[in-house]
């Protein structure tokens, strides 16, 4: 399997982009070798400029839950493309989509769109803290909300009460008002919560942590964590840029039974194109410029080309549930046969799951948050990428990511793939 394209690309790259990527989710840094540059997708599978063909379980990170290049989808972005790329101006498709998230997700009374799920965070707290008139926050390690400066705080392993900056170029200023508990430990919550009284905006969460492999919450601790809020008369904030509209069609929150005050949406609202959405209670959302004193703008939300995109995948996957079936049972046996594989050959790996998420880490330590996702063996999983590349998987080149499956994903994929996780173990 030769990558003689790739390598050149990249060397071309590191010259004019920093790191040689546009951004660090693509880096092969931690396996070593060039990332694989892509040139088409089908379905489930990615085609790079060598010529190798991999299926795929990285679905540009999530929202191509119907696969690759979903013709119904490509065939509602060319009919926009045809009006025109982008008016900086109202359109009625942005109405539409608007009104199709807030009449079928519960939570959602009110919505505005932006163009990230960073954006998204960004403004869901500004909205919070506008609304409370409070200024701290709480979010929990190893749970990832994008990068605005606020949120880029070091995840410490216990409880922090005051932000660290965990990037350069981000000052203590920034993150000062932001506090780290631990994921699944209510008491770190409330021990923040009854240290600053009366001073904290919101709780911010990944209902699943999917950004330090996948960690699932215990069964009290979404609906703690609601208790808490509702306690301390704070905002709880949803961020499901990743579980939104995947783990079912309302998403974690529908999943678990949790109502959130604000949920924050990524990607999977453009079926991939560059989009975020937050939404959640009207009389916080009210108060969201023009309509509040809470300022936020962008002069390309709501993009048509996304919207078309976005809401041709929604209304696929409101009006055909079995979707959700399917990928739930394809998750069954995709990670399933990874346990067994790992009981089979006693091997000290961890396989956390759920739908069509997963995570295979290399600890014989159960996950449940992020101190235990960090004793994960990272050289490990490198030997295990570079295997499933060469046999034609492709995986995200880092251990503390998520595999997604999506509709596309076939039994022959399936079994090509714990064939392949099969042969890498008996190694």
């Amino acid at each position: 399997m030769t990558a003689e394209r790739s390598e050149q690309l990249f060397k071309r790259a590191v010259e004019c982009i920093p790191g040689g990527v546009n951004s660090p989710v693509r880096a092969y840094g931690a396996i070593g070798i060039a990332p694989r540059f892509i040139a088409k997708t089908a379905g489930s599978h990615i085609c790079d400029v060598d010529g190798n063909t991999y299926i795929d379980y990285i679905d540009s990170w999530g929202p191509c839950i119907l696969g690759h290049n979903d013709e119904r989808i490509r065939d509602a972005v060319i009919e926009a493309s045809g009006r025109g790329l982008s008016f900086g101006c109202a359109t009625e498709i942005e109405v539409e989509m608007a009104e199709f998230i807030c009449r079928h997700i519960p939570s959602i009374e009110m919505i505005r769109m932006v163009n990230s799920g960073t954006e998204a965070v960004m403004s869901a707290l500004r909205a919070a803290r506008g609304f409370t008139g409070r200024q701290k926050v709480i979010k929990f390690a190893g749970c990832y909300h994008g990068h605005s400066d606020a949120m880029l705080v070091s995840a410490g392993s216990g409880v922090m009460s005051s932000g660290v900056p965990d990037s350069a170029g981000v000052t203590p200023g920034c993150t000062r008002d932001t506090m780290t508990a631990v994921y699944n430990d209510l008491k770190s919550v409330e021990q923040l919560l009854e240290e600053n009284p009366g001073q904290v905006a919101a709780v911010i969460v990944e209902p699943v942590g999917a950004n330090m492999g996948v960690v699932l919450p215990d069964r009290d601790f979404l609906p703690g964590l609601r208790s808490l809020c509702d306690k301390h008369q704070t905002l709880l904030i949803f961020d499901e840029v990743i579980t939104g509209f995947r783990l079912g069609f309302t998403g974690a929150q529908g999943y678990y039974g949790v109502t959130p005050d604000l949920t924050t949406y990524g990607k999977i609202i453009g079926a991939g194109m560059p989009v975020g959405a937050y939404g959640g209670r009207r009389d916080v959302m009210e108060m969201v410029a023009p309509a509040g004193p809470v300022y936020q703008a962008g002069t390309l939300s709501g993009n048509p080309i996304a919207m078309a995109a976005g809401l041709t995948q929604l209304k696929i996957l409101q009006s055909e549930p079995e979707i959700y079936q399917k990928l739930a049972d394809m998750g069954e046996r995709l990670y399933g046969q990874m346990k067994d594989h790992i009981r089979e050959h006693q091997i000290p790996c961890q396989v956390n799951h759920i739908q069509s998420l997963g995570c295979l880490f290399f600890t014989a330590e159960p996950v449940t948050d992020y101190a235990s996702a960090k004793t994960a063996d990272t050289a490990q999983y490198a030997k295990y990428f570079k295997h499933m590349l060469k046999s034609g998987i492709h995986l995200a080149p880092a251990q503390f990511e998520a595999m997604f499956l999506s509709a596309a994903h076939t039994e022959e994929d399936l079994q090509a793939t714990c064939e392949a996780i099969k042969m890498f173990f008996k190694e």
